[in-house]
């Protein structure tokens, strides 16, 4: 028996291991307002994970000489001082996969719309380096928003970085909603980060997308304004990196900040509770590296690397129209163009209230299809030399007839380009619209008349000038034998129309 005993025991020894486990563990020295200041971390890096005692999770954001400053993800009001911390060595990441489409995700990529959990296929780091030149191509491939203003006179590609830009109440999101319902068909996934709004505004704007069939292809990711300021500063990040995932399978992608304004204020939040000396507007110095690194990530790939895309709409929000504030400054110098909408043409009922001299894409007409190109081409220069003439009209009663037909058309064009939100209008059909436009078919008509005129020359041309549609659909340019058509079309239409 003792034998046995023996024999088993030497068995136990034998087979005996010893594992060495390692954890970096720190100590809360204090505790407020979502920061955390923790002792005994000294080998952690920046932007590391950090698990609280109580389960919340954190990031070492500032490393100081015998300090760690942590932003503490969820509640802290139940971390106290003394509490354990342990450095997990990875940077934050968060899990990613197909299923998050249709799905209303927080910050840290966690279901917060009650479908119950997210399958998760692998996970990416909130911060990665944007890629380089050499994987990068020329942007050629246009975002068709449905926004006649902007398809016709400020055209975005893929890849680009188009800002938008405005006082609070002008249409800001209506325009990125808008992008958003038009890509039902056209091959985009839209990521749409909600930065710091009410959940209310939030259900409002999921429940318009789920109503327009766009929820399938789309992902919310929601800092709300009730969540700690870490959460509205990490969402950004976490939007681009599931921007990433799809683009890294060669899709197309649209990512819609709103807004970045609110982005700024966060960080300004954590870096002056974390001490960091503040500068110009009370920001701190590295404010424009935290947009750049942000938006830098947006491109398009070549086929080598992998194609696929990533187009990003930020939103600021400016104060009286002003900008040249710290923050619309340094976004408009990051980005390839901005849209710039005015409070004074929205309340004259101009919608979408785009200033279109002050709105710019530094893309231009590589983004834009040949026929587009064709009808659109001075459209820009009338309008804003219709603004000049028409300030300096007020002031003058003898106009010369040329002056008075720019006025005349200008008038026209404006009305043309006012369009009702959630009504994206297809291409072939603004084509059609701004054909008539700068031909001149429309100068006769008068401007109470024009929105009828528009809606019905469409309906009429669809059905009687299919040889042009089907030449814009397949080769994206009119032949002769089309525009003869489309020409006939509105004639016809236009001899049996009441002006």
């Amino acid at each position: 028996m003792s034998n046995y005993i023996v024999e088993s025991l030497r068995k136990e020894i034998e087979a005996f291991k010893i594992e060495i486990k390692t954890e970096k563990v720190g100590r809360v020295l204090e505790v407020f307002d979502g920061i955390a200041k923790v002792s005994g971390l000294s080998d952690i890096k920046s932007s590391e994970m950090v698990t609280f005692s109580n389960g919340e999770i954190g990031v070492a954001l500032n490393l100081e000489e015998d300090t760690v400053g942590v932003i503490i993800l969820g509640d802290f009001s139940k971390i106290k001082e003394g509490d354990e911390v342990k450095a997990t060595g990875k940077i934050l990441e968060i899990p990613v996969s197909d299923s998050i489409l249709g799905r209303v995700v927080n910050a840290i990529g966690v279901s917060i719309d009650g479908k119950g959990t997210i399958k998760a296929g692998k996970t990416y780091p909130i911060e990665r380096v944007a890629p380089g030149v050499v994987t990068r191509q020329g942007v050629s491939e246009p975002v068709v928003t449905g926004i006649k203003v902007i398809d016709a006179i400020i055209p975005i590609g893929r890849g680009q970085r188009e800002l938008i830009i405005g006082d609070r109440q002008t249409g800001k999101t209506a325009i990125a909603i808008d992008a958003i319902l038009n890509q039902k068909g056209q091959n985009m996934i839209c990521v749409y980060v909600s930065i710091g709004q009410k959940d209310s505004k939030l259900r409002k704007l999921q429940a318009r997308l789920e109503q327009g069939g766009s929820m399938n292809y789309t992902v919310i990711v929601s800092a709300g304004a009730s969540e700690a300021a870490a959460m509205s500063y990490i969402a950004p990040y976490s939007g681009v990196a599931i921007a990433e995932y799809f683009m890294d399978q060669g899709k197309d992608v649209l990512i819609i900040y709103d807004d970045l304004s609110k982005h700024a204020v966060a960080y300004r939040e954590i870096s002056l509770l974390l001490r960091r000396p503040p500068g110009r507007e009370a920001y701190p110095g590295d404010v424009f590296y935290l947009h750049s690194r942000l938006l830098e990530r947006a491109c398009r790939r070549n086929a080598k690397y992998g194609g696929g895309s990533i187009t990003a709409f930020p939103i600021i929000e400016t104060q009286a129209g002003d900008i040249s504030a710290y923050i619309p400054t340094n976004v408009i110098s990051i980005t390839d163009g901005q849209i710039f909408l005015e409070t004074d043409l929205f309340y004259k009922g101009i919608r979408p209230a785009i200033n279109v001299g002050s709105s710019v894409s530094r893309v231009g007409s590589s983004a834009q299809i040949k026929a587009m190109k064709k009808v659109a081409g001075t459209l820009k220069l009338d309008l804003a030399q219709f603004r000049e003439l028409e300030a300096f009209s007020q002031f003058g009663s003898d106009l010369d007839d040329s002056t008075k037909r720019q006025l005349e058309r200008g008038k026209r064009a404006v009305e043309v380009l006012k369009q009702l939100q959630y009504a994206p209008v297809k291409t072939e059909h603004q084509i059609v619209t701004l054909y008539a436009l700068t031909k001149g078919f429309m100068d006769d008509i008068s401007v109470a008349k024009i929105k009828e005129f528009e809606a019905e020359l469409v309906d009429y041309s669809e059905r009687n000038a299919k040889i042009f549609y089907k030449e814009i659909k397949e080769s994206k340019m009119w032949t002769e034998k089309g525009e003869e058509q489309l020409k006939k079309a509105i004639e016809d239409f236009k001899s049996n129309f009441v002006k």
